[in-house]
């Protein structure tokens, strides 16, 4: 199975694509897509939604995981966030393609096995889990990378 684990953002957008076979996790690739913050808005929606797209074509996942979004007082980056989202959800139905949302609290959880779990902490079991010489940069990639794992260890459907 091939997961692509998506941290949602707007300037930058996190991806990881990992596979999942027999319970054992491998790095496929990771990045980010980042958007020009002084392009107009309908230009960084549509580079976002052509990028991921791509992605698809490229590596096939067979599901894709992103993290719930969770905004306090900033409605501005909560609607620009929200509309990123929107088109990654469009890019996976156009291509038959389960997406899965998942809370930091369970990322943490299902990566570090503790829910309160540290960046720094996630980003070490990154790196151990995919047996990685060195910790996935920027660190939204290895926030997708750990969204994608949680999938894999959560989803009980894999497992049977």
């Amino acid at each position: 199975m091939v997961v692509m684990g998506i941290d949602p953002g707007f300037g930058r957008i996190g991806w990881g694509i990992v596979s999942y076979t027999n319970q054992k996790e491998k790095l496929i690739d990771y990045g980010c897509i980042e958007t020009t913050p002084k392009s107009p808005l309908e230009n960084r929606i549509y580079q976002i939604y052509k990028e991921i797209t791509a992605l698809i074509k490229k590596h096939h996942p067979n599901t894709i995981a992103s993290e719930e979004l969770f905004f306090g007082n900033n409605v501005t980056t909560a609607l620009n966030v929200g509309q990123a989202r929107g088109v990654i959800m469009l890019a996976a139905y156009q291509n038959k393609i389960p997406m899965f949302f998942y809370k930091p609290a369970d990322i943490k959880l299902a990566v570090t096995g503790y829910g309160k779990g540290d960046k720094s902490q996630i980003q070490h079991m990154i790196k151990l889990i995919l047996k990685l010489k060195e910790i996935p940069k920027p660190d939204d990639a290895a926030d997708a990378l750990a969204i994608a794992l949680t999938y894999c260890y959560t989803n009980k459907s894999i497992h049977i």
